[in-house]
């Protein structure tokens, strides 16, 4: 049987540089405080914005040392309107793992990880 994450595209897949999302936030927090979360997709290289090829949505999700994932947001865009970045402020209670998954209306779902430590 197939499992969802065995659809999902990581760095290691071909066409990576514009469709793996870049989550940009600090190694770092203070627990309870906001800090700023960017995910890009397509940093380096644009990727098209066009009604046939484009970046439909980015959901980010929270994975905390204990306890299960947290769905943080999913940010819905529009072909030719919005471009495939989003940025929003986060509050971690604990060490967490950030995933940003986007979905590409003909290359599919990819991913990204990055670690959060909380202090």
């Amino acid at each position: 049987m197939d499992r969802f994450g065995d659809v999902v595209y990581t760095f290691e897949a071909e066409g990576k540089e514009k469709h793996v999302p870049v989550i940009k936030a600090p190694k770092k927090a203070k627990a309870g405080e906001a800090f700023d979360v960017t995910v890009i997709v397509g940093e380096d290289v644009p990727h098209p914005n066009l009604v046939e090829h484009h970046i439909k949505w980015i959901a980010v999700f929270a994975k905390p040392e204990k306890g299960n994932v947290i769905h943080i947001g999913t940010f819905d865009m529009g072909p030719t309107y919005a471009e495939p970045r989003v940025a929003f402020p986060l509050k971690l209670k604990q060490n967490s793992t950030l995933f940003a998954i986007e979905y590409c209306n003909i290359h599919g779902l990819w991913e990204n990880s990055v670690e959060i430590e909380i202090e």
